[in-house]
């Protein structure tokens, strides 16, 4: 999925409307990154923990692992994974320089996985469901094992969303109203189309509407919120635009992303959406 890179450079001083990002293309990756960051979460996080703590996989579904055996060990999986790929994803996006679509999908896999992550402590801490009340199921006194993962779901959600938009500062061109404007596109209409996409998918899934509400959209429209609103920050002090936006180009149209976002997604829906059996 190379795509060519054309650089458009913005001058600092200069304020005429500027040319935006192909949306199609970046919601092609968005809508990749959604889908992968599932399977990170369901598969390589609950899956893996499974097979490690010497459970039987049942069934995989895009909201849910059931695994024969379940344990702490395997609630637990899903978030850790998506911490550890969080901090890979964002070596990665150190890494690649040569093509704003990579590095841009590396930081969005980045930031997707670290809001889910910690996004999760804060959503078991404070309505005791999911795989974190699972965890602490058991463990006393409850209300205060609540508090410690509410606290600790606020201090790692509110510190992702900073490191966030600190590593896209790059990206971006150097005045606030330019550099708001192409941040909002970047981050407002990925979460749009793969919170549509997880629901669609989780729609499917063969356990019961609930997890949709409980699983679906809570990870996707609640886990990655702040990919609705934290764009905004820049116009605060505590980004100060970067002078120095050698590192911005615009995302031009790739029909190799879309393409490929389009077997993705349909894949997505279709297999772990109504779910996959493993043989027993």
């Amino acid at each position: 999925m190379t795509a060519a890179l054309i650089p458009r450079k913005f001058p600092a001083m200069e304020n005429a409307f500027q040319p935006r990002h192909h949306l199609p293309t970046v919601i092609a990756i968005a809508l990749i990154v959604y889908a992968m960051c599932s399977v990170v979460h369901e598969g390589i996080g609950h899956g893996g923990a499974c097979l490690l703590t010497c459970g039987t996989p049942l069934q995989i579904s895009s909201v849910h692992f059931d695994c024969g055996g379940e344990n702490k060990w395997v609630a637990a999986g899903g978030t850790i994974a998506n911490l550890i790929f969080g901090f890979a994803f964002w070596i990665l996006s150190r890494a690649v320089t040569s093509s704003t679509h990579w590095r841009y999908f590396f930081w969005l896999a980045m930031t997707i996985n670290l809001l889910q992550g910690g996004g999760y402590f804060l959503y078991s801490g404070i309505g005791n469901i999911g795989d974190w009340a699972t965890v602490i199921t058991g463990w006393r006194p409850l209300w205060l094992w609540r508090v410690l993962l509410t606290v600790a779901g606020l201090v790692t959600y509110a510190f992702f969303i900073w490191f966030a938009l600190r590593e896209l500062q790059p990206l971006l061109p150097p005045t606030g109203a330019e550099r708001v404007a192409v941040s909002r596109d970047l981050m407002l209409w990925p979460y749009l189309a793969g919170g549509i996409q997880s629901c669609i998918a989780g729609a499917l899934n063969p356990v019961g509407m609930i997890l949709v509400a409980i699983s679906a959209a809570a990870s996707s429209f609640g886990g990655t919120s702040g990919l609705a609103w934290m764009y905004q920050l820049y116009h605060g002090k505590g980004f100060p635009a970067d002078q120095d936006c050698s590192g911005f180009s615009l995302i031009i149209r790739s029909n190799e992303w879309i393409i490929a976002a389009a077997v993705i997604a349909i894949a997505f829906i279709a297999m772990l959406g109504p779910g996959l059996n493993f043989k027993r």
